[in-house]
């Protein structure tokens, strides 16, 4: 019965997942290499390159489809849900975004490096931004409630799961015994260094202007939400469409 009812759109966002995993975690286990041929810079917008077109493809099937499939739950009318859903949300938007790097080190504009951080958010995980994926999988799984959402969220956490083992051993052969410093003095469940000692917060660590910015973009997040449903609409009414059905 569930296969009769699953939407091809789901299969298909496997597929589109595991080709980004493909770039994007191949691309870093490349880099390296990579930037003793090329350089740094360059390899960062070759990378670039290929990971934001797919990325945004990736928005755009995910906006168009997500309530694809069986509507396995439907919670959106219970008193307190938005709220929860959206503080969720910009938590996660905190863990994914912890400005712990360089920002113009992304368009390639100062050199892109690889260092170890063990300040403001890495204090509270090591992996931020597989923390804030699964907890936009969970806000969004809760409020969607569909099969393609579940779908969607199984290969979005997977591929993080796995981004934490392999970004673990890239950095493990990078710096040797200073990442094992480091993965010893912090964890990758959030809180769990600071509960048992290991860590002790640092407040003015998080007060920065990147993490204004964040918050900010959650905002204009949060304003813009009401014109998706009608922006979906107009595309799915387009011709754009047949490139993503």
């Amino acid at each position: 019965m569930f296969q009769e009812n699953l939407h091809h759109s789901s299969l298909v966002m496997l597929g589109l997942l595991f080709a980004f995993a493909v770039i994007h975690s191949g691309g870093a286990a490349f880099r390296t290499r990579a930037e003793s041929f090329v350089g740094a810079r360059l390899w960062r917008i070759i990378f670039a390159s290929a990971s934001i077109p797919m990325a945004s493809i990736l928005i755009l099937y995910f906006l168009v489809h997500r309530y694809d499939g069986v509507r396995l739950w439907n919670f959106q009318g219970i008193p307190g849900m938005v709220p929860f859903i959206w503080m969720t949300t910009a938590i996660s938007f905190l863990f994914l975004y912890p400005a712990t790097y360089n920002l113009l080190e992304i368009p390639a504009l100062a050199k892109p490096q690889v260092r170890l951080y063990e300040q403001g958010i890495i204090r509270v995980s090591r992996h931020p931004q597989a923390i804030g994926q699964i907890l936009w999988c969970v806000s969004h799984g809760l409020w969607i409630g569909s099969s393609f959402m579940l779908i969607t969220s199984a290969g979005l956490i997977g591929h993080h799961l796995f981004s934490i083992w392999h970004g673990d051993r890239r950095l493990k052969v990078r710096f040797g015994e200073e990442f094992e410093k480091l993965k010893t003095n912090t964890s990758v469940i959030p809180f769990l260094a600071v509960f048992d000692g290991r860590q002790k917060l640092q407040w003015k660590e998080f007060i920065r202007p990147s993490q204004l910015g964040i918050l900010i973009a959650v905002a204009a997040f949060w304003w813009s939400h009401r014109f998706i449903s009608a922006g979906t609409e107009l595309f799915l009414s387009s011709k754009l469409t047949e490139l993503l059905a």
